[in-house]
């Protein structure tokens, strides 16, 4: 017997007797005693106190206690050490140069690294991100110190510069009622970037609290590579000023790449040519080394820390050739040894900086948690994302009482302490104590450093996410909503706003997952020949349909947005709109009622002959339009959706389906549902999908199929099919 003799079989089988589907017990669940249950447990929970919890939750709020302990000192401290000193080195320069970046002076960036490595050290569930100065972060809190300086009444860059004094005309409260005392401009720059840095912690921590650590979800990795890529172009802006040795303040507001750009135009002709032969020749340098460190890595047991070398053999150049004494060139100045008491933020300042602390405070988190669980996964370990964000909070608050900035995980310091052996963050540990030894002796030596220089130490730093740029031809071919994601973040974060750049990336997203809940379309559904498995026949050969059943499927939820075109794409793929069937027929039957009127208002006195002829005339389309009529709705007599890929429902999702239903129902085609999930039942039953059951239903009118084959031998059970009615889209 051959597979179509099988399916013929079967129908004919299904046709002869009625047939029973699967009936499964439904488990009543006492939605008020599972809340109470559910309360009270979480309250016994979090507020029943053991000595057992105690020391759980203090271990797992500390979480060095609990590793510490265990720590193999043979067979990890070699490599903790090696990767802590070699971190700690790169992070000397690179403190330094990103301190430019958030309007700072040195002294603070090297404040920042230090505290950052040792709290985090405490505190985080990673054992190899390197926490301290990230580039974007830095360009956040330099835009908003930068405001607030002008804000304040300070005197812009080139005004300091050219009057050669940076405390004496500089006086705290010009234009800011909200600080009164005797400050520079350089102490009220690192008053504001605390007091954000303060704010940013908290929105942290608040958000551990709180255990929204699934906020990192919604930031996808197109985003965050398009926003990094964005406030990168920025950066690289921002930074040819030093490059030439131009005294301009930074753009303000939006399109300030624009801005920054006719800045250097216009004042090109002010270039210092100390600064550009500097900047060129440490370019020249440092580009072809970087590249030779990162092709050579895997040969390599560290990389070579040739920005050190440059920022030492650039500091003595200066120094002995007298570059700012003869040539007027910018340099570090002054760094001082030790470390400042501390001092507390200016809280009347926070109403002014709360919305940037909340925007720089979710992507600290969100680098944080997504280079932690990326390095988690390779190592075969767990973190903690809302330890996490207490961990990255505290680097914040407890470092603003210390004049320190914004830090979060860090991506190339990160690689650096996996490749060198990092085995748990006592490497960072070290790299706090090589930070010590320069905060306590060496950093005053870095006086005559060029600003320059540690600005192409940035410009160096940018090409991993500059290179992104080579890369979209393939992320185009890959998936082509996610490059525009990418795309549109980067685009505006780069030339309108850099902070605007993040939230319209996150709307796009959103909007984008919502779109596709838009296009899906109704699929007509076939059953393979040789087992009981339903595939769209517009994408496999060899499936076979069902006299007078379709059965159909649609790939997303059904709710407000999209149940119009649900119907629509249902009704275009049935091939049937029960609505426009029901207007056709009414219009009909209004014609047909007037022809007969027509008829039967003819005068009797008129001969048999006419009345015959007029008859004639009406009765032939009469019976043909109702003959066409019961041809396009008859043989259809039931349709099946598949439900199994329709997650949720709501009101309108419900209201539609009962729609369906009933214009369909109108014509004489029955409508059943197979394959729904529990929640999707749960809904129907709130809703009154069913109908209530009466007397002499039988079984009921709640049918519910677990699988479409149930459904479809179940609706041939009840409906003899009276031809081969064709459903294709």
């Amino acid at each position: 017997m051959t597979h179509d003799d099988d399916w013929k079989t079967a129908e004919d089988g299904a046709e002869s007797d009625q047939h029973h589907p699967l009936i499964l017990e439904r488990v009543e669940k006492d939605t008020e005693t599972n809340w109470r249950t559910a309360a009270s447990h979480r309250l016994k929970k979090h507020c029943s106190c053991t000595s057992k919890k105690a020391k759980s939750k203090i271990l797992g709020f500390v979480p060095i206690l609990k590793w510490l302990p265990r720590y193999q000192i043979r067979d990890w401290i070699l490599g903790d050490a090696m990767s802590g000193v070699i971190v700690g080195i790169l992070l000397v320069p690179q403190s330094i140069a990103y301190s430019l970046l958030a309007s700072q002076d040195p002294i603070y960036g090297l404040y920042t690294s230090f505290f950052a490595s040792i709290i985090y050290a405490f505190l985080g569930t990673s054992k190899h991100i390197s926490v301290g100065i990230f580039g974007v972060l830095c360009l956040l809190v330099g835009q908003v110190v930068d405001r607030e300086l002008a804000l304040a009444g300070y005197l812009t860059e080139s005004s300091i510069s050219s009057s050669g004094n940076n405390s004496g005309v500089l006086l705290a409260g010009q234009g800011n009622d909200s600080f009164g005392v005797e400050c520079d401009r350089s102490c009220y720059a690192i008053t504001v970037g605390a007091t954000v840095t303060f704010t940013a912690g908290v929105y942290q921590v608040l958000m551990g609290i709180f255990q929204v650590g699934f906020v990192s979800v919604y930031l996808s990795d197109s985003l965050l590579s398009g926003f990094a890529t964005g406030a990168s172009l920025t950066i690289l802006t921002s930074q040819f000023k030093y490059l030439l040795g131009l005294k301009i303040p930074r753009a303000q507001g939006w399109f300030t790449l624009f801005k920054t750009w006719y800045s250097l135009f216009a004042n090109l002709g002010n270039t210092n040519i100390c600064d550009l032969v500097t900047s060129l020749v440490c370019l020249v340098v440092l580009i072809p080394t970087k590249e030779l460190n990162d092709r050579f890595k895997s040969k390599l047991k560290a990389p070579i820390p040739f920005e050190l070398f440059v920022v030492i053999i650039a500091t003595l150049a200066s120094h002995f050739g007298r570059f700012n004494e003869d040539y007027g060139s910018g340099v570090s100045g002054d760094i001082p040894t030790g470390f400042l008491p501390p001092k507390m933020p200016l809280w009347s300042l926070i109403p002014n900086v709360a919305v940037d602390a909340f925007s720089i405070a979710i992507v600290g988190f969100a680098m944080t948690v997504s280079l932690s669980e990326m390095f988690a996964k390779k190592h075969g370990y767990k973190v903690d994302a809302n330890q996490e964000m207490y961990a990255i909070g505290f680097c914040n608050i407890l470092p603003s009482f210390f004049r320190c900035f914004v830090t979060s995980a860090a991506l190339t310091k990160t690689l650096v302490k996996e490749s060198t052996g990092c085995q748990t963050q006592v490497s960072g540990l070290i790299s706090a104590l090589v930070l010590l030894l320069v905060l306590l002796v060496i950093a005053p030596l870095f006086y005559s450093l060029q600003k320059c220089v540690l600005a192409v130490i940035i410009v160096v730093n940018l090409r991993g996410a500059l290179q992104k740029f080579k890369d979209i031809p393939r992320m185009w071919r890959v998936n082509r909503v996610d490059t525009s994601i990418w795309l549109i973040t980067m685009a505006t974060s780069a030339l309108v706003n850099t902070e605007l750049g993040l939230l319209v990336g996150a709307l796009v997203s959103a909007f984008c997952v919502l779109g596709r809940t838009q296009q899906a379309q109704v699929l007509e559904l076939g059953r393979a020949t040789d087992r009981e498995h339903y595939e769209d026949l517009s994408s496999y050969r060899g499936l076979r349909k069902h006299p007078g059943v379709a059965v159909f499927r649609y790939d997303a939820p059904i709710y407000y947005a999209n149940q119009s075109l649900f119907k629509k794409s249902l009704y275009r793929c049935v091939g049937l709109n029960p609505v426009k069937e029901k207007a056709r027929r009414m219009k009909f039957e209004r014609k047909k009622s007037k022809q007969l009127d027509e008829v039967t208002a003819v005068p009797n006195m008129k001969s048999e002959e006419n009345d015959a002829a007029s008859q004639e005339d009406a009765e032939p389309n009469a019976t043909v339009t109702l003959m066409l009529d019961e041809k396009s709705a008859s043989r259809l007599h039931s349709l099946v959706i598949d439900c199994s890929a329709i997650l949720f429902l709501d009101t309108a999702g419900v209201n539609a389906l009962k729609e369906v239903r009933k214009d369909y129902g109108e014509l004489g085609v029955r409508l059943v549902l197979a394959q729904c999930n529990t929640s999707v039942l749960d809904t129907l039953e709130r809703g009154s999908y069913y109908p209530e059951k009466k007397e002499g239903d039988g079984e009921g009118s709640k049918m519910i199929f677990f699988t479409i084959e149930d459904a479809v031998l179940y609706v041939q059970s009840l409906s003899a099919p009276n031809g081969s009615y064709d459903t294709r889209c």
